[in-house]
């Protein structure tokens, strides 16, 4: 919950337990003395995936997410399941929500979603090689399979077309950064 630098427990109390997340108020004594709160958003780790196909395509899903009440241009993504591997996880849910297996998927490292109140942390991952592999998809989620050009995806982060921070983040991974991605000529 804490570490030295931030300063010693003095409670936490479960204001929520519902069955994706945990909310928690803890209290803390910092190290110049005065005590703090501090609301959690207890969450599962989770992993994103950047599939990119053999034509330089990013497979990414369209679907209504209810927060913000709207439907959002995303990569492939979701949480964790208990004691399941982060690869393990991200070809899971690429079956899932794109029906396609990547015969290569790379780790990228990762991220923190929200860290001043959310525990989340996201396994970012480059997935090659795809080939039709399809799971049962989750019965909540209704998503439509996107192909968009890998130049497309970047200037629509550079307008502001897509809106959801994993996707910002594993786009600007794997479409920004050198040697990551070899698209093709």
């Amino acid at each position: 919950m804490t570490g030295p630098e931030s300063g010693h427990p003095v409670s936490r109390e479960v204001v929520f337990d519902g069955t994706i997340m945990t909310v928690t108020v803890d209290t803390l004594r910092l190290r110049d003395g005065p005590e703090a709160r501090f609301e959690v958003v207890e969450h599962p780790d989770a992993v994103t995936v950047v599939p990119v196909d053999e034509s330089g395509n990013v497979v990414m899903v369209r679907q209504y997410r209810h927060a913000p009440r709207r439907l959002l241009l995303e990569l492939p993504a979701g949480k964790m399941e208990r004691g399941e591997e982060p690869a393990a996880a991200a070809q899971r849910e690429l079956r899932e929500e794109t029906g396609l297996a990547a015969g290569e998927l790379r780790p990228l490292g990762g991220f923190y979603a929200a860290p001043g109140f959310l525990t989340e942390y996201l396994h970012l991952f480059l997935a090659r090689d795809l080939r039709p592999s399809p799971l049962e998809p989750d019965p909540f989620e209704i998503v439509e399979v996107v192909r968009v050009p890998a130049t497309e995806a970047r200037a629509m982060v550079a307008r502001g077309e897509i809106r959801d921070a994993k996707t910002i983040a594993g786009l600007c991974m794997v479409l920004g950064s050198p040697g990551v991605l070899d698209l093709p000529g």
